[in-house]
Order: structure tokens, then sequence, then C-alpha cells
């Protein structure tokens, strides 16, 4: 029966340093040649999700922005844009309670330097983006975003949460970052237009991730997987825990679960 494989990209197919272990490149073309889809299933939106290396896998399609955004073969078949008062209301909001915020959309991400300028997350986003990364400030409310991440640090978190719960999910990373996330979107509603399209069973669906915006899909497919350099929480949504990225884990889960035979 043929299956259905969504990886997560952070911390399951690569790591920080977007290093991407020999033995998932071969685990990955492997079930492809033996008939299996392989899809791209990140919270980052897909502005972000540029990476030659990464897409020289192969991969028959990408969800992105935690399931805002789906394409197939290159073919875009969902897109969920914030609109732009809510935009701008949301942008006002989180800085009103000390949020930094970091705006995320399918062709640009949208950051104030100043604010991130001196943190590891900011400079890689100006190293790895280069013309895909604007200013917040600069564009103002001329935004196309699916999604928005925010510092959270030394900021009043259980008071934004409360004015904008109406609009958003919230995925809380740890005290320092937290996604928002239009409602009724998660990578587990991405994998179910994916499926639509492609008349795949959600019972013949797996997929692979490491941390709090991946739960949602591992508790929707037929077997969820998480890496052994998954957290706590998402170890335990999981069906079957692996090895580490960098201890041969998407090879070892792929072969367990008989994809490369």
């Amino acid at each position: 029966m043929r299956k259905a494989v969504f990886f997560d990209i952070d911390g399951t197919l690569w790591d920080f340093y977007n290093h991407i272990p020999d033995t998932t490149v071969t685990a990955i073309r492997k079930l492809r040649e033996n008939g299996h889809y392989a899809f791209l299933c990140s919270g980052r939106a897909r502005a972000y999700i540029t990476s030659p290396e990464l897409f020289a896998i192969g991969f028959d399609g990408v969800v992105a922005g935690c399931g805002t955004h789906v394409e197939l073969n290159g073919t875009r078949i969902y897109e969920k844009l914030i609109d732009r008062e809510l935009a701008i209301h949301t942008v006002e909001t989180v800085r009103k309670f000390g949020f930094r915020p970091i705006l995320e959309g399918p062709e640009y991400l949208y950051m104030d330097a100043s604010e991130f300028a001196h943190e590891p997350y900011g400079q890689k986003l100006m190293r790895e983006l280069g013309e895909r990364l604007v200013g917040i400030t600069e564009h103002f409310g001329a935004w196309e975003i699916n999604k928005l991440s925010c510092a959270t640090d030394n900021a009043d978190r259980e008071g934004c949460f409360a004015a904008l719960r109406e609009y958003y999910t919230y995925l809380i990373h740890n005290s320092q970052v937290a996604e928002f996330v239009p409602k009724g979107h998660t990578k587990a509603t991405g994998i179910e237009k994916m499926c639509e399209v492609l008349d795949i069973a959600r019972e013949d669906t797996i997929a692979v991730g490491d941390s709090v915006n991946d739960l949602a899909m591992l508790e929707y497919a037929g077997v969820g997987v998480a890496m052994g350099n998954a957290t706590t929480e998402t170890k335990a949504a999981a069906d079957y825990v692996t090895s580490d990225l960098h201890e041969d884990g998407i090879y070892r889960a792929m072969e367990a679960l008989g994809l490369l035979d």
C-alpha cells in the first residue's frame, strides 16, 4: 500500500546548522523509489523553505506555515493569508504587550533587524533569507503573511495571549518563543488537504517530528514518529520513537516501518 510520509524540517531533517545526515537523504530517496510519497511539513513559512540542498533530496510537495500553505509538485493547492486589518491589529497588539514579532509569509519574512540583530536566530535569518527578509516597519500594513512568531521574553505573555485568543492558536515553544497560527490550521489540516487531493487515506500517512508544533500531525497521522531528540511531550504523542537525527533516526524509522524494503 502506498504511504505518504510528512517530515518536519528543523530538528528532524536537519539541525540548527542545516546539516542533513547522509542516511536521511538515502532513506527518503529510497522510500520514493519504492513508490511512496515524501513531503516537507514545517512550521516554517514557505518563504523560509528555499534550501537547494533540502529540495535536492526529492519531495513531492510542501506543507508550510503549520498548514496555512500547501503545494503539490510545485503547484499551490491551498493558501491562508491573514487579512490586512487583522495583521495590523495583531502587530500593534503584540508590540503593546512587549513582544518582538517576525511575520511569516509565502514570499517574504518580515522582521525589524534592530530587534533581532544581536541574537543567533536573527543572524541566521539575515544570513539565509537575503532579499526574502524585509522590515516590518518599512513595509507596514503591506505584509502578505500566513502566521507569525514572537520573542516573548520580558513581556506580558498572558495579557497578549488573552487579547488575541479569538484569532489564533498559540504554540508555546518555551518561555521565550511562541507561534501564532490562524485558528483552524495545524500541520494536521495541511496533511488532510494534501491527502484529499491525492486520495490517500489517513491510515496510510506517517508523520515525523520533534517539537510542539508537530503534536497535531503526530496525533492525526496513521503513524506518528518522534525523533530521539524530540521533546518529552512530542515523544508521548508518538506511536514510535526513533533515534536522534544524528544517529540515523530517519533511516531507522523508515526501515522499521517497512518503507525501505
